[in-house]
């Protein structure tokens, strides 16, 4: 049993928030926040949230793979800014698209949240359980953020990204996705969010980052992950078409490039419009890509992602 992506969407707020815009609420300028994070604008939620952003998505996922919500027979979900604690996002997308009866489930890693769904999915689709999958990652990150705190208000936006994986039985169609997965708590309080321990006090809580001790692990780690992918699959850094990063910062992305030896032709980026939407980052490029029709029948791709837990993880596959 082999799978296939066969559908993409994203969707992001209306609302376009530049770095001139934050300068006039924090001490900060659009030359300070570029030549730090390749940013140039994001997106911040008004009237939308995470709910709404991931049916949104979902809706042109489905849509664009031609596929109705009733054959969906699981929801996957990242996110770490959901509406509710209960019910979870991917149940609220299964009401608001009507797919009737599939299992839906939330899933809280960070950055690295839709990299972990997709090879969730895929496993459900391979072990014969299930047959199509909506995988969406979506954030409300404008609502965790300190938006007086220059060094974390500039790097985030709102969106959501969605792909639909179906089971293929043509063994010429579809991939076998090679994954590595990692996860290392000891370094979880470098990147936090939603203590209760305050909020049982009546504290605010916004999202805390230390952002040299995240670089530093993600330009280490990020190569080391692709490498070990590369390696189970018995495979070259030169059969791979595109890395797909996530969309954290695009000094990141270079520093990675870098490290193993490849032209940054082959990393695309949208983080200069969207800014880090967490685990939207890489499914709303992956769109992006998809409906430019830059993304070819059998091109090699390889998706990565790194954040809070902290987390990292590449996936290997096949367009």
């Amino acid at each position: 049993m082999k799978t296939k992506i066969v559908g993409t969407g994203s969707s992001a707020p209306q609302n376009v928030v530049t770095n001139d815009d934050l300068a006039k609420i924090v001490d900060t300028s659009d030359e300070w926040i570029y030549s730090r994070t390749g940013i140039k604008q994001r997106r911040i939620a008004t009237d939308e949230n995470a709910g709404t952003l991931a049916t949104d998505a979902a809706k042109r996922a489905l849509e664009n793979a031609k596929v109705d919500a009733q054959d969906i027979e699981l929801i996957i979900v990242a996110t770490t800014s959901p509406d509710y604690t209960f019910p979870n996002t991917a149940s609220v997308v299964q009401s608001n698209i009507g797919a009737v009866g599939a299992m839906c489930v939330d899933i809280s890693a960070a950055c690295t949240g839709f990299i972990y769904g997709l090879s969730m999915a895929e496993a459900y689709i391979q072990s014969g359980q299930f047959k199509k999958a909506l995988i969406i990652g979506a954030e409300y990150m404008s609502s965790i953020v300190n938006w007086k705190d220059r060094s974390t208000c500039v790097l985030f936006g709102d969106g959501a990204g969605a792909v639909v994986l179906a089971a293929v039985e043509d063994e010429t169609e579809g991939f076998r996705a090679v994954s590595c997965l990692h996860s290392d708590g000891s370094k979880g309080h470098v990147l936090t969010y939603g203590d209760r321990a305050k909020l049982s006090k009546n504290e605010q809580d916004f999202l805390y980052m230390d952002g040299q001790e995240v670089f530093k692990f993600a330009v280490k780690k990020v190569p080391e992950s692709i490498t070990e992918v590369l390696e189970k699959a018995d495979m070259k850094l030169d059969d791979v078409k595109y890395f797909i990063l996530h969309q954290a910062n695009i000094r990141i992305i270079e520093a990675v490039a870098k490290r193993l030896g490849q032209e940054m032709e082959k990393f695309p980026t949208n983080v200069a419009n969207y800014g880090n939407t967490s685990a939207a980052s890489i499914p709303i490029l992956l769109d992006e890509l998809n409906r430019n029709n830059i993304l070819k029948r059998g091109d090699k791709i390889i998706l990565s992602g790194f954040g809070a837990g902290l987390s990292w993880g590449s996936t290997l596959l096949e367009w």
